[in-house]
């Protein structure tokens, strides 16, 4: 049984593996997805080593002084939309989080067709010139890409679909979007409207694995309420998106989350890494699923939206999305 009150802890490594009882690791994602939409993922074989590597190149980086820091921001990453925010940049229904970051993807060249087309959200990252954080961003990022895949067939499978079914259709070439987040642990100024680390929202598209340092802080509205999920050692929180709600009618729901402001008295660090749809798939409802409503539940969504209703490319409904996250950015560069 599934306890409402606590995020379940998933050892993977059978469907990291291909190994014989990937199918009752699926079943325990299943379990998990249509209980609250998060899960605690174990025995992914992500090497420790890089991860902490990236946590302390990462403090390197946050801890520049912020004229430092804006040589990369994100107005210079252009339709790329990569680089970095400062501390009040980023907005989450239209509130300032307290929060910066770097914003980073799949590295592509200026010589990628989709970058000669113009693609949002494709090009180079503007990597900051901290020694070894570009190459540890890389191999990070390719390390839970593959685990995203491994994820996805076992959310197929969850499903009674063949284990290649997302892969087929959208994620062959998953769009990934990939973020250094650092929480402050210092006073918020006067004046400005922060009442969290980050607001409550859902995630865009089909699965999220991240990483969070030892300092907690996440939250999870499930249907009892709001339940934190404290950060398990050697674990990612996994989460599922608005693009997997809609493909599965409901079944599978995308669950509202929110970061607390961080008053620990010492830096706070999060790695999130999003594993989308193509940008230019055009995402459908599952056939033939049962006890898939696709009911309209966008009164009781934090932002009011029906996915069921969303009809097009992903591309066009995360950038949808992230306008409204950084609506100044939208202007100059969209």
């Amino acid at each position: 049984m599934t306890d409402p009150q606590t995020l379940p802890v998933i050892d993977v490594a059978p469907l990291v593996a291909g190994a014989p009882g990937r199918e009752g690791v699926a079943a325990q994602i299943g379990a998990a997805c249509r209980a609250h939409g998060f899960f605690y993922a174990t025995g992914h074989g992500v090497d420790a080593a890089l991860v902490r590597r990236l946590e302390e190149l990462s403090h390197r980086f946050f801890e520049l002084p912020e004229e430092t820091k804006m040589q990369w921001r994100m107005a210079l990453g252009g339709r790329a939309w990569r680089g970095y925010f400062p501390l009040g940049g980023e907005l989450t229904s239209g509130r300032p989080d307290w929060k910066e970051g770097l914003y980073l993807g799949t590295e592509l060249p200026t010589s990628h067709p989709l970058v000669q087309a113009k693609t949002p959200v494709h090009g180079p990252n503007l990597f900051p010139d901290v020694p070894g954080l570009r190459e540890t961003i890389l191999a990070y990022m390719a390390a839970v890409t593959q685990l995203g895949h491994r994820l996805m067939e076992g959310i197929a499978l969850s499903l009674g679909l063949p284990a290649a079914y997302f892969a087929e259709r959208y994620t062959a070439d998953p769009l990934i979007l990939f973020r250094l987040f650092n929480y402050p642990s210092q006073p918020v100024p006067e004046g400005l409207d922060v009442q969290w680390g980050v607001g409550e929202h859902t995630d865009y598209g089909l699965l999220t694995i991240l990483h969070q340092d030892d300092v907690g802080g996440l939250a999870v509205h499930t249907p009892g309420g709001w339940i934190d999920a404290p950060p398990v050692p050697g674990a990612f929180v996994c989460n599922i998106g608005d693009m997997l709600d809609r493909m599965t009618g409901g079944l599978y729901k995308s669950t509202p989350h929110r970061v607390k402001r961080n008053t620990s008295g010492r830096d706070r660090l999060s790695f999130p890494l999003f594993f989308d749809p193509n940008f230019e798939a055009r995402v459908q409802r599952i056939e033939g699923l049962a006890g898939a409503e696709a009911r309209d539940d966008s009164a009781g969504r934090w932002d009011r939206a029906n996915v069921h209703a969303f009809s097009g490319r992903y591309g066009d409904y995360l950038l949808a999305k992230v306008s409204k996250v950084f609506p100044q950015l939208r202007d100059e560069v969209l």
